[in-house]
């Protein structure tokens, strides 16, 4: 399904850029104010963050939304 591989991507955009930035999963969850499990389970594909979600990720990771959408696009 295409939304499954759209998640992945996504999921490990996410990880890419916070491993790239050199922060842990509690360090973006507290940039991001959200929980560090739900990070986890983003980037692990587990969860499907909501719009709100994915502006505060976006936010901690210094991106826009746009971009980080990008990426996950291929793009």
């Amino acid at each position: 399904m295409a939304g499954t591989a759209f998640l992945r991507a996504f999921a490990t955009e996410v990880r890419r850029a916070r491993t790239a930035m050199q922060l842990s999963q509690e360090e973006l969850a507290h940039r991001a104010s959200l929980h560090r499990n739900y990070v986890g389970m983003i980037e692990r594909g587990e969860r499907v963050p909501t719009l709100l979600a994915v502006e505060r990720i976006a936010k901690g990771l210094r991106l826009k939304v746009s971009d980080l959408v990008a990426r996950a696009e291929g793009g």
